[in-house]
């Protein structure tokens, strides 16, 4: 058995260097890499390109890590409730690609499969299609969309174990799963860490073969981006 574990989010993403991509899982502030994000905005790595499903906000995620100047390129679905990253992207200090929310789930899926590329209709006739190939299939157009190619993938887990084995709880299940099959180095944060065996096998979501770090994080906050509540009666 190899034993996966590293002692925490620093030693984790220590040999990240500039200019890389990564793949950061979570949907909206739901089950995102904190720790690792806080690690990486410590390191100061710069010059990166992010794809994540959304940019985080001012205060939060992603969004610490604009705010230091250290994402490049973001590609994503959604890059709504952060100021900062509309003000990048209004001055061109920011690249953007913004890409339907089912074709950046498919090609993370693509990578992780080990397929180059995907054919879908989604966004045919639009902006999205732009200098892409576009192919009839019995009558109806398909854009060519390529797996992404991530040197890393960092992804937040509700447990998992020393061999990788990893349980997502709820929205967090969106994106982490699929981003965790697709990067070269997989790196996963869990609320709990346990020992090989202690996982129930019909429980996993992602088996540990695709991960190749992991350690339990701290402090976790857990946001989300509107609380929405009942006035009292």
């Amino acid at each position: 058995m190899i034993n996966k574990v590293v002692k925490n989010a620093d030693v984790a993403i220590a040999d990240i260097k500039d200019g890389q991509t990564l793949m950061l899982g979570g949907f909206g502030l739901c089950g995102i890499p904190e720790n690792c994000i806080n690690a990486l905005v410590s390191k100061g790595v710069k010059e990166l390109t992010c794809i994540s499903n959304n940019a985080g906000v001012d205060d939060f995620g992603i969004g610490l890590m604009l705010k230091t100047r250290q994402v490049k390129k973001m590609i994503s679905s959604y890059v709504g409730e952060n100021a900062e990253f509309e003000r990048q992207l209004l001055s061109g200090e920011l690249e953007v690609e913004l890409i339907p929310q089912g074709t950046l789930a498919t090609r993370c899926m693509a990578a992780g499969y080990g397929m180059p590329a995907i054919f879908t209709p989604a966004g045919v006739g639009t902006e999205v299609a732009e200098g892409k190939e576009v192919r009839n299939f019995n009558g109806k157009e398909y854009l060519l969309e390529y797996a992404f190619d991530a040197d890393f993938a960092i992804v937040k887990a509700w447990k998992g174990d020393a061999s990788g084995n990893l349980i997502f709880r709820s929205t967090s299940r969106n994106f982490n799963p699929i981003m965790a099959m697709a990067g070269k180095i997989t790196i996963a944060e869990v609320e709990e860490l346990v020992e090989v065996g202690e996982l129930d096998p019909d429980q996993i979501h992602t088996p540990g073969v695709f991960v190749h770090r992991i350690f339990q994080g701290e402090h976790y906050e857990k946001r989300i981006e509107q609380r929405t509540v009942r006035p009292k009666s």
